[in-house]
């Protein structure tokens, strides 16, 4: 992508989502008419939806041609990744959103014919933005983020994850994750995959499981951590498929075989 181009992009994305956060926050008391999808816990709100119309006018009014995925349907129907593609999820942690009225985010990522360019994180309630360009590092806020650590260590990590890994699941052996969990130093939960790599680019937690997460989840966040030096993959390595959910592992590189390792010896 033209690092003009880029850049007026970049600027235009940060203004809507500051702007779309602030009309969360101004609208989050008022009746969310709450409704389920896939199951009772996946939930979409008014808000969610309105949130994520807004995006897709602004870009449509304002870049003729680029493309959109959006977690909530409004966007385009793509079978590939071609040309600019926007990659949005409104509000990400909508149980968090709907529950705590915090701890969600609104994530986008922008991506050049397959390739991430822009990625944007948003802590709406901690009015906190974590963003980054392509070769230009990763920032919170006007701080530049640290690279990660090379030194990290499997039994000093810190790693997101929530309970599913510890029960019976259909990807990994249970009792495998158990001692997964005993060898690290600790796990941690935020209910937003946006915020957990957003976390993990910023080195506060060294690393990100989770199941069957949708290319919106984890668009924006991708590109963070890959500025820091860190790096994503499916659970088996591989790399992901930005049309399809997957299973996902995103962390530093220093334990990344260190974890693909209890992920292949508790493969199903």
């Amino acid at each position: 992508m033209d690092v003009v181009l880029r850049d007026e992009i970049y600027k235009q994305a940060i203004k809507w989502v500051l702007e779309a956060g602030e009309s969360i926050r101004d609208k989050m008391n008022d009746p969310l008419d709450i409704e389920t999808k896939s199951n009772a816990n996946d939930l979409v709100t008014k808000l969610d939806k309105e949130t994520e119309q807004f995006f897709v006018e602004k870009i449509k009014g304002a870049f003729t041609g680029h493309s959109i995925i959006g977690e909530e349907g409004y966007g385009d129907d793509l079978k590939n990744l071609d040309g600019t593609v926007w990659i949005i999820d409104p509000i990400d942690g909508t149980m968090n959103f709907v529950h705590q009225k915090r701890n969600f985010a609104i994530s986008v990522g922008i991506y050049q014919d397959g390739i991430g360019e822009i990625g944007i994180i948003y802590d709406v309630m901690e009015n906190i933005l974590y963003h980054a360009k392509k070769g230009e590092g990763a920032f919170k806020d006007d701080k530049r983020l640290s690279s990660l650590n090379e030194k990290s260590t499997i039994n000093e990590a810190i790693i997101g994850m929530n309970h599913f890994w510890l029960c019976e699941n259909r990807l990994i052996d249970e009792k495998v994750m158990q001692q997964f969990v005993k060898d690290i130093r600790g796990t941690r939960t935020y209910g937003s995959a946006a915020l957990e790599f957003a976390y993990t680019a910023e080195g506060i937690v060294d690393g990100y499981i989770s199941m069957n997460l949708s290319p919106w989840d984890i668009a924006a966040g991708m590109i963070l951590v890959k500025e820091v030096g860190g790096v994503t993959t499916d659970i088996d390595g591989g790399e992901l498929d930005m049309l399809h959910k997957s299973s996902i592992l995103t962390c530093n590189t220093s334990i990344q075989h260190r974890i693909l390792a209890y992920m292949q010896k508790g493969r199903k």
